[in-house]
């Protein structure tokens, strides 16, 4: 692949845009991806992440503000740009009459690569997508989650620098989704940068190493995973109970314990708390634990604080 200078994967400069109908869905992005980085960009419904994707994709006109692919100026550049970019986006869109090597095949012809080169990288990209055996069969005949790695597959038939994922699992079962996750892993590790939309937080925390979350045409929250989860001043933790638990759970200042069923305690409490204080209220208690885990929801509670935070400062 080509070399390129150690530029932001992406670059985004006080981007705005405001529809014609006079809603505002971003009000001043700024962010930078760096190359090789597995980076998040979260948000509820309406919040403008799929308006920013729109921009970055050339699909919707930016009202003002810049964005860069590489160091490529998307406006003065835009053909150099779009190559560098490869998007999934959430919907199907490929035909389902016609066979996964001819849709990446096809899919390379229209960006201009000749069908002799095409056709060994389809080769490549199904059998990294483990579609392979299926290059030949209807597509229509796929399972869900084949048809998704399909997506990804198609867009990788341009060799982009830059993948964008927009809610690449959506609708697939567990065991499929952590299957993709493994392919999105060795698609980073190749040198890929991937930026990912999704509203399976889990997800987010697994995969990424960076995020941002918008709210509002507004960033938020941003920063690398693991300092951001930091800030979190409570920390969660599931216990597997012997015996039944009894129908008064102890009293610990500070700390929220709930009975999720007749053998299993939630507890919510402070980063700063010895948990020493939690096992001896339980021993006084009577309340034998078998086992205990961390609670896997912390992307989960930073990003329901940042955006009711971000709403009651707008308010």
């Amino acid at each position: 692949m080509t070399d390129f200078p150690r530029v932001p994967a992406l670059s985004v400069h006080d981007l705005r845009k405001t529809y014609d109908n006079g809603v505002e869905a971003l009000k001043g992005i700024s962010l930078d991806v760096q190359p090789g980085d597995f980076y998040a960009l979260l948000g509820p419904n309406g919040a403008g992440k799929s308006t920013l994707i729109g921009i970055i994709s050339s699909l919707v006109n930016k009202t003002s503000g810049s964005v860069k692919v590489f160091g490529v100026d998307i406006d003065s550049h835009r053909d150099a740009a779009m190559r560098l970019i490869g998007l999934v986006p959430q919907e199907l869109n490929f035909n389902m009459f016609e066979k996964p090597l001819d849709i990446c095949v096809n899919y390379a012809g229209f960006y201009g690569i000749p069908r002799e080169v095409a056709l060994p990288r389809a080769e490549a990209v199904l059998k990294d997508a483990f579609l392979w055996d299926k290059h030949d069969k209807m597509s229509r005949t796929l399972s869900g989650g084949m048809k998704r790695r399909l997506m990804i597959a198609r867009a990788l038939m341009t060799e982009p620098r830059l993948l964008i994922l927009d809610e690449p699992t959506a609708g697939v079962d567990i065991e499929i989704r952590r299957g993709m996750w493994e392919t999105l892993k060795r698609i980073n590790a190749a040198g890929t940068t991937i930026i990912l939309t999704t509203h399976y937080l889990e997800e987010a925390e697994s995969l990424c190493r960076n995020l941002a979350i918008i709210n509002h045409g507004r960033i938020v929250a941003e920063g690398p995973m693991k300092a951001l989860l930091a800030k979190l001043d409570v920390e969660g933790f599931l216990f597997d109970i012997e015996s039944e638990i009894p129908q008064q759970l102890p009293h610990i200042e500070g700390t929220t314990l709930i009975a999720l069923d007749n053998h299993t305690i939630d507890l919510e409490m402070p980063r700063a708390m010895d948990l020493n204080r939690v096992f001896e209220a339980f021993d006084a208690a009577g309340i034998r634990v078998r086992s205990m885990r961390t609670k896997s929801n912390r992307l989960e509670e930073l990003f329901v604080r940042m955006v009711a935070d971000s709403v009651e400062t707008q308010a």
